[in-house]
């Protein structure tokens, strides 16, 4: 009843304060902003986090950053006293496409692209990542524009070609003499790359293929590049010798001439207006007995001699077809790094406005009480934000491990590169729809970037593979070690699964709030989470199996408990590959708060995951330590907050009016007449 009468009084004042005469009201009663910067005190120095989080190639970035601001290309916003550097999503389709090819042509002029496919060495390829990491801070249709036509297009020639294409198409790739695009999506056939319908036969008497689009759902679909900007494309096709399928391939075709004009036999459309990335010109591609060179085939996996011997030293077609998908894991790298990156705007938008925005006062004629010091503001942004740092520095690793890939290296980066780009993708989403809820009204607008940027970022759940179908991936690579394990007796060795070597390990029967925050208890919960879903997985196969279904089927049959095991997965290594990142750094307030930031994330994957409950990892009154846990340690993290937004290194410029003074921002004297 107490609680009655204080919200009744509270209420009261507003409406007497609302309905007061204009006359009456003073200076005092109007809304101010108060920088946060000047009330949340620092205990650790951002600039050495930001060096942690970016890794590398820091310079670089702020080079770029600078770049983007120095040029009206970019679209520079004046909002109060701060200039942002936003583009303009209020431009037509056609606009759109048109600037993002003029911002092309202004980083070529400026060097931005040197080396990103000529240089292959690990520090060039570093240097890359984070100029592309800053490209889609700025512009998610930018970094994907890109990413097309360098790790799609040229990575394929990279990957699949020989010298002879690496000398032909690589430096004009580079310097944009020819523009590229990958023609792999069909209308029927996406994720399910094997069975797409394009056909290409070839002709001994004039040494040349040809390629055909044999039917309606056989036409390439959701092309980046092919509706108005690529002279070139890579064609995925089945190979069909001498009356033979021998399975996909890959050829080079040009689609237009030097002036723009769509070549013979070719035709091209638009795929049209979409939800987001509109300054990619996304196309669809038939064609009808396009005549190629033979030495177009990029023939590293297999060749095809002048006289039609189909010729290849990987005997077995389905190693032959997984060949086939190299590039696929760069575009995925990228893909899930992006998504780290997004999800670090959105987070320092919201973060920063709740840090200034006031909402109800919690005592009769007190003041109002910033969003961020409400326990339920902390708890939908601050776990997200735990989870965005763990998995900033397992993209670092993978970025680390892919940079330095071997053949031997090749299974654990595509199992990895996929279980990242399906969970850093998925949070992305989350933490979008999470920041722009929190930001209330103005998270509407475009201006303030993270309502819209949940458009530009929805596809990421699906292209270059769905998101659903590479965890089934990861859970059934992870099967397959098993079950090679266990056949050949001997210990686990790859994908992480070495701590299967060890005893099972065992969560106490009472937790308190000393051993949750503990790395090795946290460690022990993951792995044993990993290692029984993995065997109740294989039994459950198995089971099936003996009922006489098939290895796919039985496969199909256990859904459920391989998605379980795709996030087991997920999470454990990025929990380990944030404790090695903890690891090196020493004693002092910067490790402090990376120890509180770690335990929100495992506290938090313990929280969220059923599984922990369902298969009696934890009982149910120790789930109840955990999720009062949680609580606790987002009020550690409150104080800490605003620096660890200004951790990520992101340029005022290129966040948002609301992340600053969104009163001036707002204010009749920044209205243009």
């Amino acid at each position: 009843m107490e609680h009655v009468t204080r919200r009744t009084q509270v209420l009261r004042n507003h409406l007497l304060l609302q309905s007061s005469p204009p006359g009456l009201l003073s200076p005092n009663h109007c809304v101010s902003y108060s920088p946060p910067d000047v009330a949340e005190p620092l205990s650790f120095n951002p600039t050495d986090m930001r060096i942690l989080l970016d890794a590398h190639n820091l310079p670089d970035r702020d080079w770029l950053f600078g770049l983007f601001t120095q040029s009206h290309l970019f679209n520079p916003l004046p909002r109060g006293a701060k200039v942002f550097v936003l583009p303009d999503y209020n431009q037509p389709m056609e606009q759109q496409r048109e600037v993002t090819m003029e911002r092309i042509w202004y980083m070529l002029e400026k060097g931005v692209y040197e080396g990103w496919l000529t240089d292959t060495s690990p520090e060039a390829q570093m240097r890359r990542f984070a100029l592309l990491e800053v490209i889609g801070i700025y512009d998610h249709s930018l970094a994907i524009k890109l990413g097309v036509h360098f790790f799609l297009w040229g990575g394929a020639i990279q990957f699949f070609g020989t010298k002879s294409h690496h000398d032909k198409w690589l430096r004009d790739t580079e310097n944009y003499a020819i523009k590229g695009c990958f023609a792999m999506s069909e209308l029927g056939h996406g994720s399910n790359v094997r069975g797409i319908e394009t056909v290409t036969t070839y002709d001994s008497n004039s040494g040349e293929f040809v390629i055909n689009t044999p039917c309606e759902s056989a036409q390439k679909y959701w092309i980046g590049g092919a509706a108005e900007h690529a002279t070139h494309t890579i064609v995925f096709s089945q190979l069909n010798i001498n009356g033979k399928n021998q399975g996909v391939h890959a050829f080079i075709a040009q689609i237009r001439d030097a002036d723009g004009n769509v070549c013979p036999n070719i035709r091209i459309a638009d795929c049209g207006h979409k939800i987001g990335l509109n300054g990619v010109d996304n196309g669809r591609i038939w064609f009808n007995n396009v005549r190629i060179p033979r030495e177009n085939l990029l023939n590293s996996v297999a060749d095809v001699s002048p006289d039609g011997q189909y010729l290849s030293a990987i005997k077995d077609p389905d190693q032959r077809f997984a060949a086939f998908l190299a590039p696929l894991t760069t575009g995925r790298v990228n893909i899930a790094i992006a998504a780290i990156y997004s999800s670090k705007t959105s987070l320092a938008i919201a973060i920063r406005y709740s840090l200034t925005r006031r909402a109800f006062s919690v005592t009769p004629n007190g003041p109002e009480v910033l969003l961020l010091d409400y326990p339920s503001h902390q708890r939908r942004l601050l776990p997200l934000l735990a989870k965005t740092y763990a998995m900033s520095f397992a993209g670092n690793d993978l970025k680390k491990i892919y940079v330095k890939r071997t053949p031997e290296s090749n299974k654990i980066i595509h199992v990895v590169s996929s279980a990242y780009k399906a969970t850093f993708t998925w949070h992305n989403m989350r933490t979008l729809q999470e920041c722009r809820e929190a930001c209330g009204g103005q998270g509407l607008k475009t201006e303030n970037r993270v309502g819209h940027l949940k458009s530009e970022y929805d596809v990421q759940s699906t292209f270059e593979g769905d998101n659903n179908i590479l965890m089934q991936q990861v859970s059934k690579a992870l099967l397959s070690e098993y079950v090679a394990t266990k056949k050949r007796n001997k210990p686990f060795k790859g994908l992480g699964l070495e701590h299967m070597n060890k005893p099972c390990p065992v969560i106490p029967s009472q937790l308190t709030s000393s051993n949750v925050r503990c790395s090795e208890f946290q460690v022990n919960a993951f792995c044993l989470r990993e290692r029984d879903l993995l065997h109740r997985f294989a039994t459950e196969v198995s089971k099936y199996q003996a009922q006489g279904q098939s290895k796919e089927y039985a496969f199909l049959l256990s859904y459920q408990l391989a998605e379980d095991l795709g996030r087991a997965f997920s999470e454990r290594i990025i929990l380990q590959t944030f404790i090695e990142a903890e690891a090196t750094v020493s004693a002092g307030p910067l490790k402090d708060i990376l120890s509180l930031v770690r335990s929100m994330y495992a506290l938090i994957c313990l929280e969220e995951d059923a599984a922990f409950l369902r298969y009696g990892y934890l009982s149910t009154d120790n789930a109840a330590v955990v999720r009062k846990e949680v609580t606790k340690v987002c009020s550690e993290l409150r104080p800490h907050a605003l620096a660890l937004v200004n951790s990520f290194g992101i340029p005022d410029a290129f966040l948002s009016p609301i992340a600053f003074n969104w009163i001036d921002a707002n204010a009749w004297s920044s209205v243009h007449h």
